[in-house]
């Protein structure tokens, strides 16, 4: 690579770390909001909510890429243009092939990030994510670990806990339990400890009150208490294994698994083998993207007005792009045989960056032509 090449690289690399850090912030803000209230109301810690998040940001980092490399893109070659560098290279003899060729390089950079986000990082941190939302999901301590608030930790179960001591003690605890058909128990005590044992945790209450209402009958049984063992880890079920999603699978079992794999796992033969074919095109189409962005620009010249009509264009290219993959997702994923369609948007893009480059390579041969003519 010649100075220029690197200049030019250097440069989109730069927009694009600064451009892919604003997307990724934005992304992450949006579905930390929502991921915070549901953790932390559920009595989950703050090192809860940040595994969490860290392990959710591979995802959107895939999601971010390309667009932060189409803008960067953008971005480099507009500045080079209305700075009249372009220009300059352009009356140097170099052709529009020659000038996209670190934008090529840059858009291969893109491909493999993509490439290694999709098929490696993304599948492990997925899988991590949901085998610890299973285990926070069944970790009902968690949800009774907080005081002076009335909880729901099961259907027809309320707590209160009063306040909770640096040692881990409950005082003044309220609970009632109607998650028995035709009864209605409340247990008061003084205090009360959080055990485990091997069936899982126990709630130990000290001197406290007992009162069960029949509601047949409407008979009211009060028994006090000097210590009493509630049974928690009843209120929820074990979890005897989950089906695996797709996004957590790794892209060979998503090509080569059988029927029988696919169904077991809640899913389709279409949609794993649509999946695994995405993971290899998505790369493919990440490269070509920036090329598509900087090819449109070099459609038009040096203006003191700006090139936004060339910008309009380059964003409107994407728009059918997107759209081909939204249309090969619904069709591919539910029919089997179809998974070819996941090259479909790929294949788009490479046609619309060798249009582009041509009309660039074009467009700059004309000006040439016609002042050798009279000469």
């Amino acid at each position: 690579m010649g100075r220029y090449d690197r200049y030019i690289l250097s440069q989109l690399l730069i927009l694009f770390s600064f451009f892919s850090l604003v997307l990724v912030s934005v992304y992450w803000v949006n579905s930390a909001v929502g991921l915070f209230d549901r953790l932390i109301g559920n009595g989950q810690s703050l090192r809860i909510f940040l595994e969490f998040s860290a392990l959710s940001l591979p995802q959107i980092v895939l999601l971010v890429i390309p667009v932060a490399g189409f803008v960067a893109a953008i971005y480099v070659t507009n500045r080079m243009i209305s700075e009249s560098e372009l220009v300059v290279m352009q009356t140097a003899g170099c052709s529009a092939l020659r000038l996209l060729r670190p934008v090529v390089v840059f858009g291969l950079i893109i491909g493999f990030l993509v490439a290694v986000l999709a098929n490696v990082l993304v599948p492990a941190a997925r899988g991590e994510l949901m085998d610890r939302s299973v285990e926070v999901s069944a970790d009902l301590t968690g949800r009774l670990l907080r005081e002076g608030a009335f909880i729901h930790p099961a259907n027809g179960v309320t707590v209160y806990i009063r306040e909770i001591t640096d040692l881990g003690e409950f005082r003044d605890v309220f609970l009632q339990d109607r998650s028995q058909p035709g009864a209605e128990t409340t247990y008061t005590a003084q205090r009360a400890l959080l055990v485990s044992s091997e069936a899982g945790p126990r709630l130990v209450m000290f001197d406290g009150v007992a009162q069960t209402l029949q509601i047949e009958g409407e008979r009211l049984s009060i028994v006090e208490f000097r210590d009493f063992t509630y049974d928690i880890a009843g209120l929820i079920e074990a979890p005897n294994g989950r089906l695996l999603h797709i996004r957590e699978l790794q892209t060979s079992v998503l090509l080569f698994a059988p029927a029988s794999y696919a169904e077991a796992q809640g899913s389709s033969l279409g949609a794993f083998r649509f999946a695994g074919h995405d993971r290899l095109a998505k790369p493919v189409y990440a490269l070509f993207v920036p090329v598509i962005a900087a090819a449109t620009l070099m459609l038009g010249a040096f203006s003191r007005f700006g090139i936004w009509p060339q910008i309009l264009l380059a964003i409107m290219l994407m728009i059918p792009l997107e759209m081909s993959w939204n249309a090969a997702e619904s069709i591919g994923a539910r029919q089997a045989g179809m998974a070819w369609l996941a090259w479909v948007q790929p294949a788009m893009a490479l046609l619309t960056a060798a249009v582009m480059t041509t009309l660039a390579m074009r467009g700059h041969r004309r000006p040439r032509a016609a002042k050798a003519a009279p000469a």
